[in-house]
């Protein structure tokens, strides 16, 4: 039994040895793929006892050759070096955790039968049916937003809410004005007795729900008297897009020390038509403007000395350098921008950007247990365990970077030396077996 079992010894050493290359060339090969996690071999041994139990009939312990088993073994979990591209969906994962993806076939799926993969890193590109894909065909998977960019409450614990992000590549879109800062002076002067009371006028831009540029006038009419300064202006304020009045207010600004310039009080004289028409709340500062199916929130400040303040009367200019609005005009797709928490926005020519999506991080108990497909992409297992979906940067998940891709975990120095072993280890095996061939052939030749 111990020549023979010594043949099998060998030949299966040869065969393990077979396989560990296999991992070092695949390795090798795979040192620039982008995703690539290493690959090693198991080694471990096997025993077979002698056919008539563990004893010789002498009393000595029989021993037969049983070889070597070999198991392949990845290395999920390790995180290659993250380097900087220029592509804005080159999209890595800094620290822990997988991107949710599926392949271009299942696409339009239901979510039961919908192909659920998982991978470190991908050079994402908009195909041409819209998709946010890569050339090996994995189509990134996230939570859409609604009109407004909000991402609702989605499980965790499943990936049937995730789609396949998809881009109207041809698609205009806008945002319409919501909030207007009136950081804006007055002068004190006007207000002082003896002065020409000048209106002072301005024109504020916004942007309508279909995305045109409309104006609010506004003027400004001080307060002139007798003697001393009244500190008082009165605001009128008209929608040109319908030439139609939205309110008029009386401001009272304060002289005192410590509040000196801010408003004092605010009465309204007429709010307007309806619509356009507007309210003032004493406690937030905020003049709301309600026109036919848009509401404008204007801040020009609180009547509370410890409050915010934006409209101002100070000194002897007239100032409205400070006024901000949100909003924009309608504008074509340019392209995409991922941030570290995940959201995905669509950027257009006038400069303003909208989620569309949000992007999670997957993980699972077990990384190393998943299994592993082609093309940098795994697929859970009973050995892994269930997958759950964090927000980026929570939790253990790591935070998204886009302009960026994982490189391959091979360290191709490292590869080479084990080569070197592998192949010594190799040559000793076939010795072995060149051995035993030469001992049978001397057993053969005992007979004549």
């Amino acid at each position: 039994m111990g020549i023979s079992s010594s043949l099998n010894a060998g030949v299966s050493g040869l065969n393990a040895n077979s396989n560990k290359l296999a991992t070092i060339s695949d390795n090798i090969a795979n040192s620039q793929t982008n995703g690539y996690k290493r690959a090693d071999m198991d080694f471990s041994s096997l025993t077979v006892n002698d056919s008539r139990g563990a004893y010789t009939v002498g009393g000595g312990r029989a021993y037969g050759a049983g070889g070597v088993a070999t198991s392949a073994m990845f290395d999920i979990e390790a995180k290659g070096a993250i380097t900087g591209t220029t592509n804005s969906t080159d999209i890595a994962i800094a620290g822990r955790g997988l991107l949710p993806v599926t392949s271009l076939a299942s696409v339009g799926q239901t979510a039961v039968t919908q192909d659920l993969k998982l991978t470190s890193t991908g050079s994402f590109e908009l195909n041409a049916d819209g998709y946010l894909t890569t050339q090996s065909g994995l189509v990134l998977l996230g939570w859409p937003a609604d009109a407004t960019g909000e991402v609702a409450e989605f499980p965790r614990d499943t990936s049937s809410s995730l789609e396949a992000i998809h881009v109207n590549l041809s698609g205009s879109a806008s945002r319409p004005t919501s909030n207007i800062v009136l950081s804006a002076n007055l002068p004190a002067t006007s207000t002082m007795s003896g002065a020409d009371g000048d209106v002072e006028a301005m024109t504020v831009e916004y942007f309508d729900n279909l995305g045109t540029s409309q104006s609010l006038a506004l003027s400004f009419t001080p307060s002139v008297p007798g003697t001393g300064a009244s500190n008082a202006w009165t605001l009128d304020l008209v929608d040109q897009a319908s030439g139609l009045s939205a309110g008029s207010y009386e401001l009272t600004f304060s002289a005192g020390a410590g509040n000196a310039g801010n408003l004092l009080s605010v009465g309204q004289l007429s709010a307007g038509s309806a619509p356009p028409s507007t309210s003032y709340d004493d406690a937030t500062g905020v003049l709301t403007l309600e026109l036919a199916d848009q509401t404008i929130t204007m801040q020009i400040g609180s009547t509370d000395p410890a409050g915010s303040h934006y409209l101002t009367q100070l000194s002897t200019v007239f100032s409205t350098s400070g006024v901000t609005k949100d909003g924009n005009a309608a504008g074509t797709f340019t392209g995409l921008s991922i941030d570290e928490k995940g959201y995905l926005s669509a950027n257009y020519s006038t400069g303003f950007s909208r989620v569309i999506y949000q992007v999670p991080v997957a993980d699972v108990p077990n990384m190393n247990g998943l299994r592993v497909l082609d093309n940098q992409s795994f697929a859970v297992s009973p050995q892994s365990g269930a997958v759950f979906l964090y927000d980026a940067g929570s939790g253990p998940a790591g935070s998204i970077e886009g302009f960026a891709l994982e490189q391959s975990t091979t360290d191709t120095a490292q590869e080479l030396t084990q080569l070197i072993q592998t192949q010594r280890a190799y040559s000793s095996n076939a010795k072995i077996i060149q051995t035993v061939d030469e001992m049978l052939q001397e057993t053969t030749n005992l007979k004549r």
